[in-house]
């Protein structure tokens, strides 16, 4: 198999149709290798990719993308459908890997119809599609595949329910693998397991009652059956959902049996399922998993909430622990927060984990639910700041997103210690909903430990200097240091600043900055448009000092090297120091 005899072959959808049937198989098999070995190589989605190369196979057979369109909901079960439309080598050449993306991408073949890497949305989406086909009186299908959870989204539903009234052909595909990127919670897989124990034939279900045709097909990873089903609706005159049973992780022995653990992996031993890199480092995510395991041991009160990433949080073992003191509500983040809200009015301690790339979608909730209502919850946004990650999972606006907020308080440690010290903080206030944002990896190890306690909207000085103040926030309190020990070298000693508080800034410690210092420098782990830094730059501007601001730009980027993104958006100690001091 190693030698991909049949995969090499596949250029585009249409050699799949010339395929026979034994062939085909042979054909999955070979994919299903190709997924194995680049995820070992350079990690990525593994489980939802091996359960569905069945039906991308089947899709691509009896439908004619790109006239026919195929929207993948997250995308990260869109390997196989990559593979099949002139991709493949990006799964079996290592020299290849970094050719395409690990989403569904317009820019790299006319097959992907969007970029996608948040989930619940492809119903939205191919609805969208649909409707434009009808109105301008063409003739296609159109194919939203769902699944891996996905359904638990609210916007999964909303689309369900707008297009289940349409009137001419849309066809969802439910990929039921029986999980989410963790186990599934909520009543609707309830309805999802009658229908597999039943065979589709369960009195209640879920599909019928918005009004939906609805077909079902247990042996979800046999090619042959999930062709003839498709071969029965393609061209349908009304929508209909193709509900299909899933094996996640099928082909690979430990995705199977540690389906969690496999939906995405870091590189592995094949033969083992072991890591084959070690990650010693101390991350902000476990420093926070070891505070709520301490803290849950004297308060029980703390409730932990989760949108279905607790091994990305590490937050298994407190699931594990404490299971009456966890809650994971799904892919849900737009009722995560709303539900915190609640607890937080009814006198309880919940804090929310998200991920700093996801946290947008509750931005509503955010504001109106959590923050007009002043309930007292705590949001841990992790994994935030410049990275070389895909443009749907950067956490470089969150920032900017929570700033436009009123009543909601924001915090940025820049150690381990500061982060329990503000967690802390965060618990024993009841004014206000708190946010606490946290990087994926703790810096070096700083030269000057913030230490003064923590007071509402105080900054603190770690270092007393003049004429230049560097304000580090978060993170870059250690850039900060970095840039003023190259401005020592040339005969400058800069103050340095914790500012600790991104919502607002501290006018009494600007004031004094601004009587000592003729220069003012700003560093933070996000974006500038709308940042933390312009505020500072708007309160100075009508003083005589000199304000400069890094960051980000306000941009998209795709897998591009953190340490490129430094280099472009002068983040290095000796281009600040250039930039400043000429």
């Amino acid at each position: 198999m190693a030698d991909y005899e049949i995969l090499k072959t596949i250029k585009s959808p249409k050699d799949v149709k010339d395929l026979s049937f034994f062939a085909i198989n042979q054909l999955c098999e070979e994919m299903r290798a190709a997924i194995i070995n680049r995820v070992s190589k350079i990690g990525g989605h593994l489980g939802p990719n091996l359960g569905v190369v069945e039906l991308a196979v089947a899709l691509h057979y009896v439908f004619e993308s790109p006239k026919d369109k195929i929207v993948w909901d997250v995308s990260h079960q869109s390997y196989p459908h990559k593979m099949l439309t002139g991709r493949a080598e990006a799964f079996y050449d290592d020299k290849k890997f970094a050719a395409y993306s690990g989403y569904t991408a317009p820019e790299e073949s006319e097959h992907d119809m969007f970029m996608v890497g948040h989930t619940s949305t492809s119903v939205s989406l191919a609805a969208g599609l649909a409707k434009a086909r009808d109105l301008k009186d063409e003739k296609y299908n159109v194919i939203a595949v769902i699944g891996d959870g996905s359904l638990s989204g609210g916007e999964a539903f909303e689309g369900l329910d707008n297009v289940a009234d349409f009137h001419s052909n849309f066809i969802v595909i439910v990929n039921d693998n029986e999980m989410s990127i963790a186990e599934n919670y909520g009543g609707l897989y309830g309805n999802l397991a009658e229908l597999r124990r039943t065979q589709g034939k369960a009195k209640d279900n879920y599909f019928k009652s918005l009004g939906f045709d609805y077909v079902y097909v247990e042996e979800g990873n046999d090619v042959a059956k999930i062709i003839t089903e498709l071969m029965k609706i393609k061209d349908c005159e009304r929508p209909t959902v193709l509900h299909i049973h899933t094996l996640k992780g099928k082909g690979y022995k430990f995705a199977e049996e540690n389906k969690e653990t496999f939906h995405w992996s870091v590189p592995f031993d094949v033969e083992t399922g072991k890591p084959s890199v070690e990650f010693n480092q101390l991350t902000y995510a476990q420093v926070v998993a070891d505070y709520l395991e301490r803290r849950v041991q004297e308060d029980d009160k703390l409730m932990v909430v989760n949108a279905a990433t607790p091994g990305a949080l590490n937050l298994q073992e407190f699931r594990t622990n404490h299971p009456e003191n966890y809650f994971d509500v799904g892919i849900a983040e737009e009722h995560a927060v709303a539900f915190l809200s609640g607890m937080a009015k009814s006198g309880l301690k919940p804090v929310g984990l998200f991920f700093g790339g996801f946290i947008q979608r509750a931005y509503d909730q955010i504001s109106q639910d959590l923050c007009l209502n002043k309930s007292p919850a705590v949001l841990v946004i992790e994994g935030a700041g410049i990275s070389g990650m895909d443009a749907t999972h950067l956490g470089i606006f969150d920032m900017a997103l929570m700033n436009s907020i009123p009543n909601l308080v924001c915090l940025s440690p820049s150690s381990a210690d500061e982060t329990t010290r503000m967690l802390d903080w965060a618990f024993k206030q009841k004014d206000f909903p708190v946010v606490i944002r946290t990087p994926a990896s703790l810096p070096k190890e700083l030269t000057y430990q913030p230490s003064e306690e923590i007071i509402l909207n105080q900054y603190e000085v770690v270092k007393k200097g003049s004429k230049v103040a560097i304000l580090g926030l978060g993170n870059f309190l250690k850039l900060a240091e970095d840039v003023a020990a190259l401005m020592q070298e040339k005969g400058v000693n800069p103050t340095i600043v914790n500012p600790r508080f991104y919502s607002a800034i501290d006018e009494n410690m600007l004031n004094q900055l601004m009587e000592k210092h003729n220069t003012i420098i700003t560093l933070e782990d996000g974006i500038l448009d709308g940042g933390w830094g312009q505020k500072i730059a708007a309160y100075c501007a009508p003083h005589k000092v000199k304000v400069y601001n890094f960051g980000a730009d306000k941009e998209f980027t795709d897998r591009v090297k953190a340490e490129d993104l430094y280099l472009r958006y002068k983040l290095t100690p000796q281009q600040i120091v250039d930039e400043v001091l000429g």
